[in-house]
């Protein structure tokens, strides 16, 4: 099993990969004994690689709004405003369809992601399945991209190849590539904004740290990431946590001094 960890990581793939390859192994191994079909789970004696440090960075409000600016007329703008208003993971936003939004009621539903590997999965956990309710500045936006679609659509003829009714798709109707989204789009993005290089996941915690900043509850925006409990985003997010904690105070010390 360690020789397995060992080249999975050679090959490039990263310790949270392979922390998750483990994970899958360990269930289906439990599910296994339980059926009497193996002795024990070996992969309960095997331990996984630690997850790599990388440090989260996110954007000021500033920052935020240079994106935005900068994103005006880009093909996917209305992709990296979603990604900025709503905390969606890049898988769930490249595996999102139409089917899952109701832009009258600026409503979206969080059913599957997009894996690195091409296909659709549902979320890890059951808070992962979402509802979420959207700005209007996402809705407008995605007003705007259904047009361009549709026009794309026409332009490309029998070549379309959107069965699965994508949101965010290439020219010809086939699903965004994950790495061509991060390694080339993205930072395109980011260089004509001219702020700060983070990576794309850094959009959602930039989408946290605003909300925070903006005093709202921990459990909202739990509700809105997906998390599977509280503890999670009160950990990720304890750098946006001290101006809450000063606003409770001044309340506090506000209602006892009459």
């Amino acid at each position: 099993m360690e020789k397995l960890y060992n080249g999975k990581l050679e090959s490039g793939l990263s310790p949270t990969t392979v922390r998750h390859i483990h994970a899958r192994i360990h269930t289906a191994l439990k599910q296994a004994l339980r059926r009497g079909l193996v002795f024990r789970n070996v992969a309960g004696l095997v331990t996984p690689p630690k997850r790599a440090f990388r440090e989260m960075l996110f954007l000021t409000p500033v920052e935020a709004r240079k994106v935005l600016s900068a994103a005006q007329g880009d093909r996917l703008e209305s992709l990296y405003i979603l990604a900025l208003t709503s905390g969606l993971r890049k898988g769930e936003l490249l595996g999102l369809s139409w089917n899952n939004i109701d832009l009258d009621n600026h409503k979206l539903r969080v059913e599957v992601a997009l894996l690195t590997d091409n296909t659709l999965a549902p979320p890890k956990t059951a808070k992962g399945r979402r509802v979420l309710s959207l700005t209007k500045l996402a809705v407008d936006s995605l007003r705007k991209r259904k047009i361009v679609q549709i026009e794309e659509q026409l332009l490309a003829g029998s070549a379309w190849r959107n069965q699965r009714n994508f949101v965010f798709t290439n020219s010809v109707g086939s699903h965004l590539n994950p790495s061509h989204l991060s390694g080339r789009l993205f930072p395109a993005l980011l260089r004509r904004a001219q702020v700060k290089r983070i990576r794309f996941h850094d959009l959602r915690h930039s989408t946290a740290s605003l909300l925070l900043s903006l005093d709202v509850h921990p459990k909202i925006v739990q509700e809105l990431l997906g998390h599977s409990n509280i503890s999670i985003t009160m950990d990720i997010y304890s750098h946006s946590m001290p101006s809450l904690q000063e606003g409770a105070v001044a309340k506090l010390d506000a209602l006892l001094s009459g």
